[in-house]
C-alpha cells in the first residue's frame, strides 16, 4: 500500500518503479507490556530503471494530512480483510431480536456469545488480569494541538512526521538505534524495600502515573510475553532493499574495500576431520 502511494506521488504506474523499506516488529510498550506495532524506514521515493538498466531515484512529494488519513483507512481495510480470511477475526453482525418463546439452545445458535473465563484457570492467569499498582505524580498538561502528519482511526495510528535527509548519516543512525532499542533499560527498573519491582515509565500517563509496582512473578510474566516464537524474524526488508532484489547491489552502498586485498576463503569442510580421542585421554586432530 505504501509503495503504491509513493508511485502515485511520483507520477508512475504500478510496475514502473520500485520502492524500498525496512520494517522492525516491536512487541513491547513503555510499560513492558505486549504491544505489537511496526516501525518502518521507508524511502521517500521510488527507483526507476533507465534505458541502460541503471536505477534512478525519483523523490515523491511530501504527503498531506488528508492523504495520510486515506492511506491509513486503506491499510485498515486490507488488514481486517486479511485477518478475517485467516480466521483470526470474526465478522460482527447485528444481534437478532429473539421471541420470548424461542428455546435457549436456539438462541445460542443465532447469536455470538463471548466465552467466560474457566473456573479451573491457573492463579498466574488470574493474576495477569488483575490491576497493577501504580504510582502517580503531578497531572501533566495535555497537548490540545494535533500533531502534523499523524493519523488516528479507531485505535490504529500512522505517524509519518519523522524525515531524515539523504546524507545525514548521524541522524539516520540515531533513528535506527531508536527503533531497534530493547524493551527495558536498567535505569527504569529497580527493586524497592518490600522486594517489589518498580518500573519507571518513559513518559507519564494522562492520569499522572509515573511508576508501576509489580511483584517478581508479575514482572517475569510480562517479560515472558515479550519473547517472540522461535524462528520469527523481527526485521523485514522490502522492495529494492530485499536480500534477493535485483537492484539491491546497485542502490545499497557497499562496504569499504580491503586494504590488503579480499579476505582469503575458508578451507573446505573436509579439510579438517573431527577430534579423535586417544587412549591417553589427549584429543588429537588430524588433517
Amino acid at each position: 500500500m505504501v509503495t503504491r502511494h509513493l508511485l502515485r506521488q511520483a507520477g508512475l504506474k504500478a510496475g514502473e518503479g520500485h520502492g524500498g523499506a525496512v520494517t522492525l516488529i516491536q512487541r513491547f510498550g513503555s510499560a513492558a507490556n505486549l504491544n505489537i506495532h511496526l516501525h518502518c524506514l521507508v524511502l521517500d521515493g521510488v527507483y526507476c530503471c533507465d534505458a541502460d538498466g541503471s536505477p534512478a531515484f525519483i523523490e515523491a512529494d511530501a504527503p498531506t494530512d488528508d492523504e495520510l488519513h486515506a492511506l491509513l483507512q486503506a491499510v485498515i481495510a486490507r488488514l481486517m480483510k486479511m485477518l478475517t480470511r485467516r480466521g483470526v477475526l470474526v465478522e460482527a453482525w447485528a444481534r437478532p431480536t429473539w421471541p420470548s418463546r424461542m428455546p435457549t439452545a436456539r438462541r445460542a445458535r443465532c447469536g455470538r456469545c463471548r466465552p467466560r473465563p474457566s473456573p479451573t484457570e491457573s492463579p498466574s492467569g488470574r493474576a495477569a488480569r488483575q490491576k497493577v499498582l501504580t504510582l502517580r505524580g503531578a497531572m501533566p498538561r495535555e497537548d490540545s494541538a494535533r500533531q502534523p502528519l499523524c493519523a488516528d482511526i479507531d485505535g490504529f495510528s500512522l505517524h509519518a512526521a519523522v524525515r531524515v535527509e539523504a546524507h545525514d548519516r548521524k541522524r539516520l543512525e540515531q533513528l535506527c538505534r531508536y527503533i531497534t532499542r530493547p524493551a527495558l533499560s536498567d535505569e527504569r527498573v529497580q527493586v524497592n524495600a518490600a522486594g517489589q519491582v518498580e518500573l519507571k515509565l518513559k513518559t507519564p500517563w494522562r492520569d499522572g502515573t509515573t511508576h508501576l509496582v509489580l511483584s517478581p512473578l508479575e514482572f517475569m510474566q510480562r517479560l515472558a510475553a515479550l519473547v517472540p516464537r522461535p524462528r520469527l524474524h523481527l526485521i523485514r526488508f522490502h522492495g529494492v532493499l530485499a536480500p534477493n532484489a535485483k537492484l539491491r547491489s546497485l542502490v545499497v552502498p557497499q562496504g569499504p574495500r580491503w586494504r590488503n586485498g579480499p579476505p582469503q576463503p575458508l578451507p573446505p569442510a573436509n579439510a579438517w576431520s573431527r577430534p579423535r580421542l586417544t587412549r591417553t585421554g589427549r584429543t588429537d586432530r588430524t588433517e
